[in-house]
């Protein structure tokens, strides 16, 4: 199979077929997502958490984002690589372009800023300097502390309306793809159809372009005991990792998952 680009997203995006991303930390798992089927492997801040063990992805440097895209990129067998920006390593435009660097040059193959409107300048320095970028709307994790919490964000018609001129403004500033996290399913919606490029969600819906979980969640591994509303344990019922994550990109494809329990309403 040829390797996933950003082509192989927007045919995807364009012809129906959904968008399996899983997150990612290493070269065995690496291999084996890639391997299954994900197209997209994002190697997460979330790593903060699941491999590092804090409370929060805040504490994740640039330096451990690119050991790990380095470790991903070894193992990788032709899935795109997506790489998160951790907290502050875009505060500044230098800042910005210095960090972008150092995760493409690790094995990146686009990187993932949270935010909002104001993320419209930085991606479009990115863009015009050959560095493809995803937004990340919604809930954003590395801003848990200015919303109190980990809560689904655009339930508020105000709120709604101020994230699908986000989208709309970012797509314009030359994003390449937008992520939702914690949206409301309508608002997801409306969103996919409002702008060309693919747009994946978590715990945002069935009608986004395609789907992405933490690894870590989907095979039912969790530090805290908690599972989030939009998590299925891949694992059960299954023999092998292997077999669980072929699961999940067969149930994203099929569009049997997220099911309706997984959603949020507005």
């Amino acid at each position: 199979m040829p390797d996933v680009t950003l082509t192989t997203l927007q045919s995807l995006k364009q012809s129906g077929e959904k968008i399996a991303m899983l997150t990612c930390y290493d070269a065995t798992f690496a291999q084996a997502a890639s391997q299954a089927g994900v197209e997209v492997l994002l190697v997460g801040d979330s790593l903060g958490m699941v491999l590092q063990g804090h409370d929060s992805t805040l504490p994740v440097s640039v330096t451990d984002m690119a050991y790990h895209v380095a470790c991903v990129k070894r193992g990788n067998r032709g899935a795109l690589i997506l790489a998160d920006l951790p907290f502050m390593a875009y505060a500044t435009t230098e800042q910005a372009l210095h960090n972008c660097a150092a995760l493409m040059q690790a094995g990146a193959h686009m990187v993932k800023l949270e935010g909002a409107g104001w993320l419209a300048e930085p991606i479009r320095l990115l863009a015009e300097r050959g560095i493809p970028a995803c937004a990340h709307l919604g809930l954003t994790p590395q801003a848990v502390n200015i919303l109190g919490g980990y809560k689904v964000q655009g339930r508020q018609e105000a709120q709604a309306r101020q994230m699908r001129a986000d989208a709309m403004a970012l797509e314009q500033a030359g994003a390449a793809m937008l992520l939702l996290e914690c949206v409301p399913n309508a608002l997801a919606e409306e969103i996919s159809q409002a702008v060309k490029i693919p747009v994946i969600g978590i715990g945002a819906g069935a009608a986004t372009d395609g789907q992405v979980l933490v690894l870590h969640d989907m095979l039912g591994l969790s530090l805290t005991g908690r599972t989030p509303k939009f998590v299925k344990n891949f694992m059960a019922g299954q023999d092998s990792i292997n077999a669980a994550i072929s699961a999940y990109v067969s149930a994203v494809k099929s569009l049997s998952f997220p099911a309706a329990e997984h959603g949020f309403s507005a």
